[in-house]
């Protein structure tokens, strides 16, 4: 099972994601460690979609190999949605603009979404969401 969380920089991505890799016991990826990594700092709509690609990759990875992972990026646009290919989306829609205006200026709200949070969470909150996805998996 691929968990994409996703949301504008500053949202809580990293925040919550590595609170439901604590709950799922699965591997999880930051799309700052993978670009810091890759040493790919581009920005434009052709390095938002290698970046997706990359986030695929290590996650069909994991797949792959019988384990569940979840994805921590922007993911801004339906492409790169498109390109990383969730089984599970959660929205972290907490703010309306982030800092960087060509992230908003590209920014689509997605269309289809498992959660759409709008405030941080409880402890107890994560943990119901990570037992729905417990369930689905």
């Amino acid at each position: 099972m691929k968990i994409l969380v996703m949301g504008l920089p500053g949202s809580g991505k990293t925040w919550l994601a590595e609170r439901l890799q604590s709950y799922l016991n699965c591997a999880w990826y930051n799309a700052d460690a993978v670009r810091k990594m890759a040493n790919d700092w581009d920005f434009s709509p052709e390095g938002r979609v290698r970046q997706a690609n990359r986030m695929r990759i290590l996650a069909d990875y994991e797949k792959s190999h019988k384990r569940n992972v979840i994805c921590d990026f922007v993911c801004p646009t339906r492409e790169t949605r498109d390109t990383f290919k969730p089984d599970i989306v959660i929205w972290l829609n907490t703010i309306g603009r982030c800092e960087y205006e060509d992230t908003n200026d590209i920014f689509e709200t997605p269309a289809l979404v498992d959660w759409v949070i709008e405030k941080y969470l409880t402890d107890e909150q994560i943990e119901a969401i990570a037992k729905e996805i417990n369930c689905v998996v």
